[in-house]
């Protein structure tokens, strides 16, 4: 009897749940269009929710195309968990004259006159702060920050200097902070990934390395790490790198590289800045040679969430001319065990579609924010819009979420 009697309300919890559980939901907006405003394309994303809940979405605006072209950043800002957005405004504005990266002076159709402000990245403070880092012409790092949930930005402090620690260990021309967004641990301390290039090699951008920079009094000083993963004949060109800190409070990497393995890069610090782990490749995600995303979902049960266009590179590159012929199948990835696994992939655009950028709301809405479109305007390394989609857990998991408690 007594176990018929715990059967049926095992069964009447079950239905309770499955009645209140949400349905699945997506939908998709874009933000930024090429050809608009001024600006042939619009590039690099990144998404931040702030401590407050406020949603920010970023970009390079590129008036012709280029990394080296003229360049602005662009903010658009969303008090409404990512429905609605207000107009984009640029925010990194440091007084000339700006001079050019000599690495940059060495590849084709550059103008000397063009001012390139590159690589944004931000971060969501305990407090409320904001802070933003970015750099101009790959060769200067600058520094601010918003009190005011980025209505309005601090003067950019110059913090170039912190880059003259790696100097020691390696000879760089070119630098570059993320992109995409860094992150505070738990103790306090902000974390951002960085990539730095001797700037010989195509584009000015190779050969490369991985490290971080890292501050413990809230953005007001920056120090360097140690070289988290160093180009090698197996381990080619790490650069755009992005972050998170696992259950146990250490720093994972998750690296984009051009290694004949094509597939991700990933290494482990107990502190964000030093002894990090022997690289090693993440065989379930696939490496086209983009940046990607990564964030906690951190609600009630342990989950990080990954993206990237899931994708293998291309050798001849027969479909689409140029390089990046690669960047489409974005994916979205979900791991239960701090990243050893992915229990779930779903496709969230099975098109052209590259960089992106990935955030969770205070409800628990998870936000992709990606380049798609078509790609033959722009060699195939960007594409014609910015899209944010907005889904739930329930989407991604197809109501199955399985995380444990």
């Amino acid at each position: 009897m007594k176990s018929r009697l715990l059967a049926l309300l095992l069964s009447a919890a079950a239905a309770l749940t499955s009645a209140n559980a949400a349905a699945p939901s997506i939908e998709s907006s874009d933000l930024f269009v090429a050809n608009t405003n001024g600006y042939k394309v619009y590039h690099i994303p990144g998404i931040l929710v702030t401590a407050k809940g406020s949603v920010l979405a970023w970009c390079e605006a590129r008036k012709k195309g280029g990394d080296w072209d003229q360049i602005d950043i662009l903010l658009r800002r969303s008090t409404d968990g990512g429905k609605t957005f207000g107009e984009a405004r640029s925010i990194a504005d440091v007084p000339g004259p700006i001079t050019k990266n000599p690495s940059s002076l060495k590849v084709k159709g550059v103008d000397p006159k063009d001012v390139t402000h590159n690589n944004p990245v931000f971060i969501a403070d305990h407090d409320g702060t904001v802070h933003g880092l970015f750099c101009i012409e790959y060769m200067r790092s600058f520094y601010m920050s918003s009190a005011d949930d980025g209505i309005t930005w601090s003067t950019p402090v110059e913090i170039t200097g912190t880059f003259e620690a790696f100097h020691k260990n390696y000879d760089w021309k070119v630098l570059a902070t993320g992109p995409d967004h860094g992150i505070q641990l738990k103790n306090g301390r902000l974390v951002v990934p960085v990539w730095l290039s001797t700037g010989t090699g195509n584009n000015g951008h190779h050969p490369s390395v991985t490290t971080t920079i890292f501050s413990d009094d809230h953005g007001k000083t920056w120090q360097a790490g140690e070289i988290a993963v160093p180009s090698t004949e197996e381990w080619k060109d790490p650069n755009e790198t992005v972050i998170i800190e696992l259950a146990d409070g250490s720093v994972m990497l998750n690296v984009r590289n051009e290694s004949k393995h094509q597939r991700r890069l990933t290494t482990i610090s107990k502190d964000g800045a030093t002894g990090w782990s022997t690289p090693k490749f993440d065989d379930a995600l696939l490496e086209p040679v983009c940046m990607a995303g990564i964030v906690r979902y951190s609600l009630d049960k342990p989950r990080i969430l990954f993206c990237n266009p899931d994708n293998l590179s291309r050798a001849d590159h027969k479909e689409q001319p140029g390089k990046y012929s690669d960047r489409k199948n974005l994916t979205v990835k979900l791991s239960y065990d701090e990243g050893k696994t992915w229990a779930v992939s779903k496709v969230l655009d099975a098109g052209w579609s590259g960089y992106s950028d990935i955030g969770v709301t205070k409800d628990g809405t998870i936000l992709c924010f990606y380049g798609r479109g078509e790609a033959k305007d722009f060699g195939g390394f960007a594409f014609n819009h910015l899209t944010l989609t907005r889904f739930n857990l329930e989407w991604l998991t197809d109501g199955k979420d399985s995380g444990n408690p």
